[in-house]
């Protein structure tokens, strides 16, 4: 059944650069076109060059993960897969590369998506201020060109083109609680009775590296974890899941079976003398699986059965950039550069350079350029293959879980992604930290994501670096109570961020009880943005695109087509200005209970406490809520009643679990 808008005409074109390797992030069959690239000076040199005219009031938005603005103007962008837990508004790569943009100018409007594993740079109007230039470093590329009526048509466009969205079971949006890490079953067990004594909804508990023997992948460590089937059946009894992390490389050590298995099969990655490349990660020297690879993919996707046997229902992909600590390469060079500067008279400009160096051997292009991908297409460098290797493993994990538990849908989740990734699984946005500016770029990047076909996505609620405080875990689970994947992560180290170790959990307790009250909603919402290619999560200029001051709101955002979020995201705010592009009704959560103000379109001052939350429901519209439960699973939804101005709403409702994602008995419509 389709609830989308009405159809549009559109006009999608292919045009070929070079020898432009296949990544399958594109499944409908477009044609090429034989005339040249349309809107851009197109210029080939050592690689591709592109470049268009952008006036002051123009637009670039799209790029999936990226810092900065929802409008990309004024900075620039590498699209390269890469590990950076200190970002900041300096930083121009972060953990997915998503080459898809929509450039609105004063007469052109159309979408492109530049389809190539190696790094392109996108300058929107940073080089300089009229013109947006996008480079590629080689010449092998696939561009897609879309020309619509409206942004969000060609967005629409776009989604159709790279297949739909990855579709998590219902217990994923519950709350769910994460750290680095949880070193027993009984810390597991404290974390869960803390939650349950306050009171607190929670629907799983995250299993870092720590479960792992010495971090080896499919792997239990049986002094802190034994009889792990027993332990996910007495959590799943209480309503709560366990949900492991997979990490890329693969530890290297005789009689570890999955070592073993991957070297007499050639399935690792080689250096160039076409042995198994070698590098450090956590279990210590690891060789990469060879993603790009189909017969390895299947292989090590088949492993996720070792602990799906066990009741594991749901899994986190990481470090598949893939990060590197160091390789024996940067080792040697360091210890070269180390003896010639130590011969030499050392002065703060050699120790800076030295200490510059250190910290440059992780994650370098030395190392990215050290290693191969032995596929049926041939053999390519990784750095050429870079940005396909997170998506490639969660591939694997996807495919394979489909035959593992073919009627049952599985969590799934990624650090490192392209577009492609989108149709296996969901991506939380990397190690963000406990910075108030972290809470806004998450509000900017959800609209990015959701053009580039992610939808299950989430932050670290609360910071997973540094210390967080109490009023910035609250503001931030009021924006977290809206997103579908909803985690509170933080690292080793840091502050315990649990919700009931701050002072008043009551506060904590009526946020997320609110969460699960929106749960028919957000849900509702999730499930027709996937199945008809929509945005759950837009910016106001793409529903508005003639009010000026809708388009240049960045720190506000439509959620479906019922609301509006505008999230504090400043320390001891007493609340915030929030511009309305029409009528709409105030919902105010105080100490659990809702109250409602009808409100005029303009510019308003909206005081929020600490342990409010306040959202907006657009004029003629209605949500549905329920009554809140301990986990998604005791959730009754006999118990919704539509709240707002309008009179019905589409509620969309399954079992949670089956793939029947399109039977029209799953919609219905609710009346007041």
């Amino acid at each position: 059944m389709n609830f989308s808008r009405t159809a549009v005409i559109f006009v999608i074109k292919k045009y070929l650069f070079g020898k432009p390797f296949y990544t399958e992030a594109v499944v409908k069959n477009i044609e090429s076109a034989s005339e040249s690239l349309p809107y851009f000076e197109t210029v080939h040199s050592t690689g591709l060059k592109f470049t268009i005219k952008i006036q002051k009031d123009d637009a670039v938005y799209g790029l999936g993960e990226a810092m900065r603005g929802i409008n990309k103007k004024g900075y620039i962008y590498n699209s390269f897969c890469a590990d950076d837990p200190n970002h900041t508004e300096a930083t121009r790569s972060l953990y997915g590369a998503h080459n898809f943009i929509v450039v609105k100018t004063a007469d052109k409007l159309f979408g492109a998506f530049f389809d190539t594993p190696a790094v392109v740079t996108f300058d929107v109007c940073y080089s300089k201020f009229d013109e947006l230039i996008i480079t590629s470093e080689n010449e092998n590329m696939t561009v897609y060109i879309i020309d619509g009526d409206t942004i969000y048509d060609i967005v629409k466009e776009f989604r159709s083109i790279i297949g739909r969205s990855y579709i998590p079971p219902m217990w994923a949006f519950g709350y769910t609680q994460s750290r680095w890490s949880y070193i027993d079953k009984d810390d597991v067990r404290r974390v869960a009775k803390g939650y349950r004594d306050f009171d607190i909804p929670l629907d799983a508990i995250y299993m870092d590296i720590d479960y792992m023997e010495r971090y080896k992948d499919f792997t239990v460590n049986d002094k802190t974890f034994g009889k792990l089937p027993e332990f996910i059946e007495e959590m799943k009894e209480d309503g709560i899941r366990l949900v492991p992390i997979i990490d890329a490389g693969v530890k290297i050590e005789d009689g570890y079976d999955i070592y073993e298995e991957g070297v007499k099969n050639n399935y690792f990655c080689t250096d160039k003398d076409g042995k198994p490349f070698e590098a450090c990660v956590w279990p210590g020297m690891t060789h990469f699986p060879d993603f790009l690879n189909p017969e390895v993919r299947t292989w090590f996707g088949s492993k996720y059965k070792i602990l799906t046997d066990m009741g594991i229902e749901g899994f986190w992909n990481d470090m598949n950039e893939p990060a590197i600590f160091f390789s024996q390469n940067s080792v040697d060079a360091t210890h070269e550069k180390i003896k010639r500067m130590a011969s030499e008279k050392f002065t703060i400009d050699e120790f800076n350079e030295l200490k510059y160096y250190i910290g440059s051997r992780q994650n370098c292009d030395e190392d990215y350029s050290a290693f191969y991908h032995n596929t049926p297409s041939g053999r390519f460098c990784h750095k050429d293959m870079h940005n396909l290797y997170g998506y490639n493993m969660t591939r694997s994990a996807g495919e394979a879980l489909e035959a593992i538990v073919p009627d049952k849908r599985i969590l799934l989740f990624s650090r490192a992604s392209y577009i492609g990734m989108h149709r296996y699984g969901g991506i939380w946005t990397g190690d963000n930290h406990s910075w108030w500016s972290h809470i806004l770029n998450e509000i900017k990047v959800l609209p990015s994501l959701n053009m580039c076909g992610f939808l299950y996505v989430g932050a670290d609620i609360g910071g997973f670096g540094c210390d967080t405080t109490r009023d910035l875990l609250l503001r931030w689970l009021s924006l977290g109570i809206f997103t579908p994947l909803m985690r509170n992560h933080a690292a080793a180290g840091t502050r315990e961020q649990e919700c009931y170790l701050f002072e008043r959990p009551e506060d904590f307790k009526n946020i997320i009880d609110l969460r699960y009250r929106l749960i028919p909603y957000i849900y509702s919402e999730y499930m027709k943005a996937a199945i008809n290619n929509e945005m759950m999560f837009k910016p106001l200029a793409f529903e508005f695109p003639e009010d000026k001051v809708a388009c240049c709101t960045e720190d506000q955002l439509l959620l479906g087509d019922e609301l509006m979020i505008a999230p504090v995201y400043t320390q001891n705010a007493l609340g915030r200005y929030v511009y309305l592009p029409e009528e709409m009704t105030a919902v105010r959560m105080r100490a659990g209970e809702l109250f409602f103000t009808e409100m005029e379109k303009g510019h308003h001052f909206v005081e929020i406490a600490e342990n409010e939350v306040v959202f907006f429901i657009r004029k003629g519209k209605a949500i549905p809520l329920c009554k809140r439960a301990k986990c998604v699973e005791e959730l009754d939804l006999s118990t919704i009643e539509l709240i707002g101005p309008g009179e019905e709403y589409l509620l969309y409702t399954d079992d949670g679990f089956s793939k029947d994602y399109e039977n029209p008995a799953n919609f219905r419509m609710l009346k007041k």
